[in-house]
């Protein structure tokens, strides 16, 4: 039973990638973020990403997207803040991640694609900055936040040529990126657009 079931599995497998029309295709990528950091103290702020990808189709339909890219994430402080007589003004927060999504794609028309799928990301620096009585400071917070992050993206994107296409995706971190934060959950949002290109 056992050799007949993984002789099914085989079939099956072998099936979906004679159904599909083309090999593994490697490209890059690069745009812009829209990210923030939950909390009602915070807000978006901008920054970008670049990396790179290769799309496995594994049927007509259906085809796998591992990437790793750069991305440079973080939040704004909502408000301004005394403490102890001093004045904190423009406080923000940048987070450079080195992200893994695998996306698994639709391909709802041979344009237009939807995707959705994990997140692994990896905290390469953290920095802190802010205006404190007027003056300019700048400092590495790392070490008090996580390096793993997790979360799950949800996305589309249409492809204006077999080389080139436009992608927006949205991921939602599952977990509190903050080592100690006091009983308060904090995690990454991101929402993404920018383009795709392969090389073949």
């Amino acid at each position: 039973m056992k050799k007949q079931l993984l002789s099914l599995c085989i079939a099956i497998g072998t099936m979906a990638f004679a159904q599909s029309t083309e090999g593994p295709k490697f490209g890059i990528k690069a745009g812009g973020n829209l990210s923030s950091i939950t909390g009602d103290d915070t807000q978006s702020k901008f920054g970008f990403y670049a990396g790179a990808l290769v799309n496995v189709p594994i049927s007509e339909a259906f085809s796998i997207q591992p990437e790793v890219v750069y991305s440079q994430q973080g939040a704004k402080a909502k408000d301004d803040y005394n403490f102890a007589g001093y004045t904190i003004t423009n406080m923000k927060q940048t987070l450079s991640y080195i992200n893994v999504p695998v996306m698994v794609q639709y391909n709802a028309t041979p344009e237009f694609y939807l995707e959705a799928g994990p997140e692994f990301g990896f905290l390469v620096n953290a920095q802190a900055k802010g205006d404190i009585n007027g003056n300019s400071y700048e400092a590495s917070n790392k070490d008090s936040l996580k390096t793993f992050n997790f979360g799950l993206g949800i996305g589309l994107g249409y492809k204006f040529t077999s080389k080139l296409g436009i992608n927006a995706r949205y991921t939602a971190g599952l977990t509190d990126i903050v080592k100690n934060g006091g009983g308060e959950t904090s995690k990454n949002t991101n929402f993404q657009l920018g383009i795709n290109y392969f090389f073949k």
